[in-house]
């Protein structure tokens, strides 16, 4: 019996330090996919001399990114202008992060 009691402590302990690592390997990881749209969008600002591009133009099998994953079902720009922050919202449908000026 005290052992299932230890075990319980132990996992009431655990489960929000797990789910804390979970919230912070999703950011980093829309972070980086925010930081890869960026300099696909500023590549192609400079080849083309425009200040603006749609996400199809950038992620495409014959665009600069050729592989892009969501990872918690956010939601990216469809738009990017140039000196503009890339704003990404419903990361795991609750938070926003802002990359950029």
């Amino acid at each position: 019996m005290v052992v299932v009691v230890i075990i319980g402590f132990l996992a009431a302990l655990a489960i929000p330090a797990f789910q804390k690592v979970r919230v912070a390997s999703q950011d980093k990881a829309v972070l980086n996919n925010m930081r890869l749209l960026a300099a696909a969008a500023d590549q192609y600002f400079t080849e083309k001399g425009t200040n603006t591009v749609v996400f199809t133009v950038l992620v495409a099998s014959t665009g600069y990114v050729k592989s892009f994953t969501v990872v918690a079902g956010e939601t990216y720009p469809v738009n990017y202008t140039a000196a503009a922050p890339i704003i990404v919202s419903g990361i795991a449908g609750a938070r926003t992060l802002t990359y950029g000026n």
